[in-house]
């Protein structure tokens, strides 16, 4: 089961330069949660943060009950331990072969036996399916092999939570849909609790259970994943519209002058684009921690933008998610594990199919 993590007023700055300040959130234990933001606005900084890389100026980041940035260095070291991370480029030791890539947290931080370590690597390496390429070098695989491997090895030490940095850069389109799926599949699994931090528009928009946007050194908005992708916020519309107008410019924020001449000339910032039906587990397994399509929404009294929850094959999945969770409940059941009872209102249901063929397409 994953950990909760709560931030409370944490600010990070380099010299006279604040990155963000009085940042306060909280990543629900076994929750996939996303980060966006421009480029540059601290949400490398932030990952690093929260696993004690980097110590912010002020506030708290509470790991269970444990408050990250005032533990003395033996406590800090044993928390980690609760903590994957992908980073980046797969950061992956050029000289080593995957099988000793993904074995080095085991032997650096264990005292399990050879065949120990092995059973876990091979464990590991098929969750992401890299069975088979344990002697390969990285430099003799692809850009979307090094970032399994990377999560593979996030993973041999069973972590409570994985922090995943940009796992799309560098990416074309279909593997970076792979490595989507894969993310899914690997909470639906583990349990663990998941912070992405990407620039992937659709990533964002079908991955996570909730999703935070960083800008002008603050946390701008951070709550379910239907609030932010219903949002009226001109920063968030903009970003998610991939527009030029709105605050954010080619290079920081625009000045008061440019949003004002925008306004003049009358710039149509895009209507909010319809929420898709959020990616669900390759098997049709229910997440606890997934949401009803449209619940939220409902319960706050917003009406999403039209065609939201609607698949590719036409179906709207406010209307038939009810029918998928009882197709989903084991024999003789009231009601899907996990998930509210029958009749609840704004209930904590897993995840809609996606738009896409595969699991719970046909149910």
């Amino acid at each position: 089961m994953g950990v909760e993590i709560r931030v409370e007023g944490l600010t990070k700055s380099f010299g006279r330069q604040t990155i963000w300040q009085d940042v306060s959130l909280t990543l629900p234990a076994g929750e996939i949660s996303v980060l966006l933001g421009p480029s540059g606005t601290g949400k490398s900084v932030f990952l690093k943060s929260l696993v004690g890389l980097l110590k912010p100026d002020r506030g708290h980041i509470w790991v269970g009950d444990r408050d990250l940035p005032y533990l003395p260095e033996s406590q800090l070291y044993d928390t980690r331990k609760l903590f994957g991370v992908l980073f980046q480029d797969g950061a992956l030791f050029g000289s080593m072969n995957l099988f000793d890539n993904i074995a080095f947290p085991l032997r650096e931080h264990t005292k399990k036996s050879e065949s120990e370590v092995k059973r876990i690597v091979l464990e590991k390496m098929d969750m992401v399916g890299l069975l088979g390429a344990e002697g390969k070098l990285p430099g003799e695989i692809s850009g979307g092999m090094k970032k399994r491997a990377g999560l593979a090895r996030a993973l041999v030490l069973d972590p409570e939570i994985l922090l995943v940095d940009e796992p799309d850069s560098g990416l074309d389109p279909v593997r970076t849909a792979y490595l989507n799926q894969l993310i899914v599949d690997l909470n639906a699994q583990i349990n663990a609790t998941f912070l992405i931090v990407t620039h992937d528009i659709n990533t964002a928009r079908t991955v996570p259970d909730n999703i935070g946007l960083l800008f002008r050194r603050e946390l701008v908005m951070f709550g379910p994943r239907e609030m932010l992708l219903s949002s009226e916020e001109p920063v968030v519309r903009q970003f998610l519209n991939a527009r030029k107008v709105g605050p954010i410019g080619m290079s920081e924020e625009k000045d008061v002058s440019e949003l004002e001449a925008e306004a003049k000339m009358g710039h149509d910032p895009g209507k909010l684009p319809p929420i898709p039906p959020q990616l669900m587990a390759s098997d049709g397994r229910v997440r606890p921690a997934q949401h009803a399509p449209g619940a939220w929404c409902a319960a706050h009294g917003v009406t999403p933008p039209p065609g939201s929850f609607i698949d590719d094959l036409g179906r709207n999945w406010v209307e038939e998610w009810p029918r998928y969770v009882a197709s989903m409940a084991p024999a003789g059941a009231d009601h899907v594990p996990g998930g509210p009872p029958p009749g609840a209102p704004g209930g904590r249901y897993p995840s809609p199919p996606p738009g896409q063929h595969g699991a719970g397409a046909g149910y």
